[in-house]
């Protein structure tokens, strides 16, 4: 797509002077304190309110569900190692879009592109906020069933909220991120505590036949791993405002290494406290978990629980929805999306032409989503561009040594996770095959008759380049440059 070079030739005429002759790009607002926010806050959301009772459907007993959330959570850490050592040599915002780009081919990292940006990305916001909304709206209807209706127009606000904030300022986005990670962690606090109560006062009976009923085989444990990886997703967001960041060098690999550890021993403790309090039974036929939990062990004071889980869904969503956006960002600027999502507000300095173009898909997946779709076909499609990725670290680390690395992590850690990307792409098809994975695989392969004639024969008709001009004069967005 043919980029519009000059800011001024669309800008209103007051705005010309100041843009002309200043380059504009994105700020580095994101601090070591606000990476970690960043990554815990978008990992803890509702997964580890909503995905516990699946972990423990497909594999059968609380033993292996600890044993997953614990491999989970160093998978996690390994995918987040190897990512770092690309950020600090790939120092562009994109997370997998930029480095598969970089290392594997232009047509790989479109479809990336076509896939992350029309579904995967939104499909996540979307699965967030329908959690959201399933807390919200619980606490109004605690004697019946909450309406769907009620449940999805309180999602489509959260999604609404949180584009205008994105929009409006990157500085009260991360502020907002670093309060709700605050509280997310302090409910928490109070279920592990609750849990140590429980075990303290003799309530070990399922914890003393951990492993009973346990379920084997390739595709239960591979999609036991889906649900649980659920809730670790958003490891690699840093990586997706690389740009953004300050000294990324430094605070990309310091704030994988203290965000995820914390991350997993918060998940493992809290799952040993539902265990603690409630038996397989009760929490398989649980549809909210920790208000579950907190009906048994606080009695009158699970609204607590119940405002903690709302606050973690929403700031989780906000982290979501704040490196989503950054991957339409990019994606536009290499020139494999419409021009004006490349563009940032002239004043706020927000990609605010892709954020909203983000909240509107957002804004549609919510119509006919349910949580545990949405999950297998995120991380299906999720695994199978990290596993792309990572074969494209193995690539340079192998034959482009001498690349200067501010951090480098040995070949063994990109080979494992490289193994269980391959894994996780294939144990649900092999062992529960299902006609979803090959629409899945369709619809990213249909992204191959966009490349060729957008991309590749870049055709790009008058009225098109028409839009994107009053659009920008609609927006106030001007082109931006990288920042690296």
């Amino acid at each position: 797509m043919k980029k519009i070079e000059n800011a001024g030739d669309s800008l209103p005429s007051e705005e010309q002077d100041s843009s002309a002759n200043e380059n504009l790009h994105l700020k580095r607002e994101l601090g070591l304190i606000s990476a970690v926010s960043l990554i815990a806050g978008t990992m803890i959301g509702s997964g580890i309110f909503m995905s516990p009772q699946w972990v423990l459907f497909y594999m059968g007993s609380p033993g292996a569900s600890l044993v997953i959330w614990a491999a989970c959570g160093v998978l996690a850490m390994l995918g987040a190692l190897s990512y770092a050592e690309l950020g600090t040599v790939i120092k562009e915002s994109g997370g997998e879009y930029i480095y598969i780009l970089r290392n594997v081919g232009s047509l790989p990292a479109f479809l990336l592109a076509f896939t992350s940006v029309m579904v995967v990305r939104p499909a996540g916001i979307a699965a967030v906020s329908l959690s959201f909304g399933e807390y919200v709206v619980a606490a109004f209807y605690q004697d019946c069933p909450s309406p769907q209706v009620a449940i999805k127009c309180t999602a489509a606000i959260c999604i609404l909220v949180l584009g205008i904030i994105n929009c409006l300022n990157v500085r009260l986005a991360t502020s907002i991120m670093n309060f709700f990670t605050a509280a997310k962690l302090l409910v928490l606090l109070l279920i592990i505590v609750g849990g140590i109560v429980l075990l303290i006062k003799g309530n070990t009976q399922v914890l003393e036949n951990a492993f009973e009923n346990t379920v084997s085989g390739f595709g239960p444990v591979g999609v036991a791993f889906y649900q649980g990886l659920w809730s670790y997703d958003g490891w690699n967001n840093l990586n997706y405002v690389t740009e953004e960041l300050k000294n990324p060098e430094v605070n990309l690999p310091r704030a994988v290494m203290i965000a995820i550890p914390l991350v997993t021993c918060i998940y493992l403790l809290v799952n040993i406290s539902y265990f603690a309090a409630m038996t397989p039974r009760e929490l398989l036929s649980s549809d909210a978990v920790a208000i579950s939990w907190g009906v048994k062990v606080l009695g009158f004071w699970t609204w607590i629980i119940s405002l903690g889980v709302a606050l973690s869904t929403f700031g989780s969503a906000n982290g979501t929805f704040f490196s989503g956006g950054r991957v339409c960002y990019v994606a536009a600027r290499e020139g494999h999306l419409p021009d004006v999502l490349s563009m940032a507000h002239v004043k706020r300095l927000t990609p605010s032409p892709a954020l909203i173009f983000t909240s509107f898909i957002s804004l549609i997946m919510i119509i006919p989503a349910d949580f545990s779709s949405i999950v297998n076909f995120f991380s299906f499609t999720a695994w199978l561009f990290y596993g792309i990725t990572i074969s494209g670290l193995l690539y340079i680390k192998i034959k482009k040594p001498d690349i200067p690395r501010p951090y480098k992590v040995p070949i063994i850690i990109p080979i494992i996770v490289l193994i269980a990307a391959v894994y996780l792409v294939l144990a649900p098809i092999i062992g529960s095959p299902q006609l979803e994975y090959l629409y899945v695989t369709l619809f990213i392969l249909s992204g191959i008759i966009l490349y060729i004639p957008v991309v590749r024969y870049k055709w790009s008709p008058k009225w098109f380049r028409s839009i994107t001009l009053h659009l920008q004069l609609l927006l106030e967005v001007a082109p931006t440059e990288k920042n690296c």
